[in-house]
C-alpha cells in the first residue's frame, strides 16, 4: 500500500513497524468515514503520524490518549527505557512535549486531540461511540485488560478494534496483548480482518447504522 504521510515516522521515537503503520493507516482511513478514533498508548507519536493523517485525509478527528509517563518496561533498568526522556523530577518518563512537537511538525493539530491521563480514569466519563480504537498502551495483563474491558465496548458496529504486539508463540513478545485479541475473539462481536506482523486489525459486528 503506497501511502502519503505528512511527516517520516521513522523520525519518531516508538515501537511501530512502517508495515504495520501502513495497515493502521488503511484501516483508519476506511474507519474514519464512520466518526471519531481513539489511540491507546500514543508514546511519541510514531503510531499517531500514521493514524492522525488517515484521520484528517477521511474528516475524521482521533483522540490520542496516553498519560506521557511511559510503561513499566520504559522506566529506569528496564529494556526499552529511553535516558532521553526520562523527567528527574518525577522519576518517570515525560514523553508528551516530544508528542506535541511531532503533532506540529506533522500538521495534525487541528486532527489529534491529547488526552493526558491514564486509560482508567478517561474511561469514567467517556459516552462516545467510536469508530476504531487501537490498543497499544501498557502491556501488563492489568492494563492491557483494562484498555480491552472499558474501550471495546465504544466501538460501534463495522468500526475497527485494532491491537498491537500480539504475538502468539510467547518467545517473541509479552502474552497481554494476544490474550485480549482471543478474548476479543472469543466474545463473538468481533471478525479478524486482517493480520500484519503483530498488528490485529478485528471487525465490530453487527447492524451498521448512520
Amino acid at each position: 500500500m503506497s501511502i502519503s504521510l505528512p511527516s517520516d515516522p521513522e523520525s519518531v521515537k516508538g515501537f511501530l513497524d512502517p508495515k504495520e503503520g501502513e495497515a493502521l493507516y488503511g484501516a483508519a482511513l476506511e474507519a474514519g468515514a464512520l466518526g471519531p478514533c481513539l489511540e491507546i498508548g500514543s508514546y511519541c507519536g510514531k503510531s499517531t503520524v500514521y493514524f492522525g493523517a488517515a484521520c484528517q485525509k477521511a474528516g475524521s478527528v482521533l483522540f490520542a490518549l496516553d498519560h506521557h509517563r511511559g510503561s513499566e518496561e520504559n522506566q529506569v533498568g528496564w529494556e526499552h527505557h529511553d535516558s532521553e526522556l526520562y523527567d528527574p523530577e518525577t522519576g518517570l518518563l515525560n514523553t508528551l512535549p516530544l508528542f506535541r512537537q511531532t503533532l506540529r511538525r506533522a500538521g495534525l493539530e487541528d486532527t489529534v486531540v491529547p488526552l493526558v491521563a491514564p486509560s482508567t480514569v478517561a474511561a469514567r466519563g467517556w459516552a462516545t461511540p467510536l469508530a476504531m480504537v487501537f490498543i497499544d498502551g501498557g502491556h501488563a495483563m492489568e492494563h492491557a485488560l483494562n484498555d480491552y474491558r472499558l474501550w471495546a465496548p465504544f466501538v460501534k458496529p463495522g468500526g475497527i478494534l485494532a491491537i498491537h504486539d500480539v504475538f502468539p508463540n510467547p518467545a517473541d513478545g509479552g502474552r497481554p496483548p494476544y490474550e485480549i485479541y482471543k478474548m476479543a475473539l472469543a466474545s463473538n462481536f468481533f471478525e479478524e480482518i486482517s493480520a500484519v506482523k503483530s498488528l490485529r486489525l478485528l471487525r465490530r459486528l453487527g447492524e451498521v447504522t448512520s
